[in-house]
This record gives structure tokens, C-alpha cells and sequence, in this order.
């Protein structure tokens, strides 16, 4: 394996990781580069993120390296997690959510006997969030609603399609 492979490797375990890594696991898992070739390419790395004034740095930090961003970065990262937090779901919506992606096209009523309570409101928080859309209109009395998802939903979860939800059967 040749020096730039393995900075490449190296960048993405740093890049993946949720905690800090030691060099002993590092080699550990690029065991095609010997182990100061790996020693080196971290040393590489983390002198080209200095040198280079990327937005991100590899910190040592326990007995590991971790790769963080810098500082300067702070306000737009505070915004973006804001953000995501806007978008987590509560375990109510994420239930209704599933049922309208199993069973669209489907009506409020049935949703709510599924899970046995009223649903109107998370629906309607559901279709703020750009997730569930009206679908149509019910060929039955009165003519509900009818819910479907969005293509936003399908982004959320890597679909191509509602053909490729995981079967129930696979779930189990």
C-alpha cells in the first residue's frame, strides 16, 4: 500500500469516528501499511490540515486522534445543529410517519385506530416538516384525506422509492 492510500484511510477512520482512535488501532486496522508507515502518514495528515488551514484539524486528544473542527467555525455549526434539531422527530411522529409510509395512500381515521389515539396534529407537524402530503381523497363516505410521503421522505431515509421500505418480515 503506498503512502497517499493510506493517509486516505486514515482520513476516513478520523472522518467516521464519534470518539478518538489511537495509533495502535489504526494499525491495527490498515494492517496492508506497516506500522510506521501509518505512524507517518498520521504525522503527514496532521501537518497538511495545519499547513493547509482546512476547517477541521486532527486533535490528540485520551491517548487518540480525533478529527474536529476549529473555533472559527463555531457559529455556523451552532446553526446547523439547530437545524437538526428541528428536524428530529418525536417516537409518536417517527409511529405515524411508518404507518402512512406502509400504508399510503391512507386516511387520518385509520392511522388513528392503528395507533389508538388522535393523530391530527402530528400529521399536520408531519407535512410542515415537508414529510407526509395530501395525497387525494378517499372514495368513501365523506371523502377524507387521503396521506401519502414526500420525496423528502424518501431523501431522509436513502430510498429510491416506497418500494424499496424494508418488508415487515424483514424487520423481525
Amino acid at each position: 500500500m503506498d503512502k497517499i492510500e493510506c493517509k486516505k484511510i486514515i482520513e476516513a477512520l478520523l472522518f467516521v469516528s464519534d470518539s478518538p482512535i489511537s495509533l495502535a488501532r489504526m494499525q491495527n486496522i490498515i494492517v496492508e501499511a506497516d506500522k510506521p508507515a501509518v505512524k507517518d502518514g498520521l504525522s503527514e495528515l496532521i501537518q497538511e490540515y495545519e499547513s493547509d488551514g482546512r476547517a477541521a484539524r486532527i486533535q490528540e486528544i485520551a491517548g487518540g486522534y480525533q478529527l474536529l473542527t476549529r473555533p472559527d467555525y463555531t457559529k455556523w455549526l451552532e446553526r446547523l445543529k439547530t437545524t437538526r434539531e428541528e428536524g428530529k422527530l418525536s417516537a409518536a411522529a417517527l409511529e405515524t410517519l411508518s404507518i402512512i409510509g406502509y400504508k399510503q395512500p391512507v386516511i387520518r381515521a385509520e392511522i388513528e385506530s392503528i395507533r389508538g389515539v388522535d393523530s391530527s396534529a402530528i400529521v399536520r407537524g408531519l407535512m410542515e416538516k415537508g414529510l407526509v402530503k395530501i395525497s387525494g381523497r378517499a372514495e368513501t363516505l365523506g371523502h377524507p384525506i387521503l396521506y401519502g410521503t414526500t420525496d423528502k421522505f424518501l431523501e431522509l431515509l436513502g430510498l429510491a422509492s416506497i418500494k424499496d421500505l424494508p418488508k415487515p418480515v424483514e424487520m423481525k
